[in-house]
């Protein structure tokens, strides 16, 4: 008996809604019961990255060398990486490499060339041209070699290279230091990495060179945390040409 009236209602909705649909204009119907169309998108080339995509300018008298990954990490996780090795007068450096991407050194291209195994993979496309600044900077580091001019700006500061320390150990055999004179009454010792040099040709001067970018720039962050430049009277320690605009005094 319930089933034989549920069969009915569910005649008379059924037949409601369809007189209900013919009544009603189609634009007015929700959106779910619209007929859907095919909407067809256009595909276009991946976007190549232009540092990435560059070739390596290895100058004369520098060797680019990449080294395949040992058989001995294949068992594990973690995929091996393969090594770079970049020989120039001013020394030597080593890079590794991410398995994705790949290093084409054909001798009809000007330069060794950067290709990533994935176009679409947002971590390979972001770490392409990343890799490819690495790599040239190491390049240029061992042929030409990177530098940064420290400039202290205040009465009495000033900076010295010294052979001894009283304040910091050596970590190598011959190792020099940077004494620092900005405005402390205890003497600032900074240990000089190994492959950096020093040199003051001005008392407020100081000169660091050295094959590889990234230390060298991090020694010269590392002096200029003891005096950063202030914005009221423009003291501080300075880095390559770096300026800083001045504020008015405060007023009470």
């Amino acid at each position: 008996m319930f089933a034989s009236a549920r069969r009915r209602c569910a005649k008379s909705v059924t037949q409601a809604s369809i007189t209900s649909t013919d009544s009603i204009p189609t634009f007015l119907l929700p959106a779910l019961q619209r007929p859907t169309s095919s909407r067809t998108f256009t595909t276009t080339a991946p976007c190549q990255s232009k540092i990435g995509s560059a070739p390596l300018s290895v100058p004369p008298g520098v060797t680019f060398n990449v080294l395949a990954p040992s058989t001995r990490g294949r068992g594990s996780r973690v995929q091996p990486m393969s090594t770079v090795q970049i020989k120039g007068p001013l020394g030597e450096l080593s890079m590794e490499v991410p398995p994705y991407l790949n290093i084409n050194q054909d001798p009809t291209l000007s330069g060794p060339t950067l290709t990533i195994a994935d176009s679409t993979d947002a971590k390979q496309k972001a770490m392409w041209g990343t890799m490819r600044a690495y790599l040239q900077n190491h390049i240029l580091g061992v042929s030409e070699g990177h530098s940064a001019i420290l400039r202290f700006v205040g009465v009495g500061f000033r900076a010295s290279v010294e052979n001894t320390a009283t304040t910091v150990e050596s970590e190598f055999p011959g190792q020099k230091f940077v004494n620092l004179k900005v405005g402390y009454s205890h003497p600032v010792e900074l240990g000089i990495p190994k492959g950096v040099t020093a040199s003051t040709p001005q008392p407020t001067r100081l000169l660091i060179e050295g094959p590889e970018k990234e230390v060298v720039m991090q020694f010269a962050a590392n002096i200029k945390k003891w005096r950063k430049p202030e914005p009221y009277k423009g003291k501080g320690i300075f880095v390559n040409g770096e300026t800083i605009k001045l504020k008015n005094k405060k007023i009470k």
